[in-house]
């Protein structure tokens, strides 16, 4: 039995396949295809010294209220469309988006791009990945 023939026969395992490759590489390539960038914690904290970044924090108030990055400007995923024109004063500095693990981030930061921000950065692991670097949050 030849390849072609194997793979004929058995269709729908190729299917299964190409289905779970497509899974594993969409959230590598999401952030590519949205025009934004996954950024690691460590270096979230270099660009908010050195570049002046803004944190957009987009998880929702129970979520904020337990603890977020020091400084950073809380709009909740849901609210985001609406207050876009409070976020135009940070334009022209990078923005760096987060929620609890970057899948809600992720989808926040393609939103901004669409509205024309230029850099904007995905909190790779989102608050999680923030504390597993070992970075503190605030309450404050």
């Amino acid at each position: 039995m030849d390849f072609f023939s194997f793979v004929l026969n058995n269709w729908y395992l190729f299917l299964a396949l190409i289905v779970i490759l497509v899974l594993l590489l969409m959230p590598s390539l999401g952030g590519r295809l949205g025009g934004y960038q996954d950024l690691e914690p460590s270096d979230a904290v270099k660009m908010i010294n050195r570049e002046n970044a803004v944190v957009v924090d987009v998880r929702d108030q129970g979520e904020w209220n337990t603890g977020h990055i020091l400084g950073a400007k809380h709009v909740p995923l849901g609210e985001l469309p609406q207050r876009l024109k409070k976020l135009e004063k940070f334009k022209d500095k990078p923005l760096i988006v987060n929620c609890r693990s970057g899948a809600r981030s992720a989808r926040a930061c393609a939103q901004l791009r669409k509205a024309g921000f230029e850099k904007v950065y995905n909190l790779k692991g989102g608050v999680t990945g923030w504390l597993n670097a070992g970075f503190p949050l605030t309450k404050e």
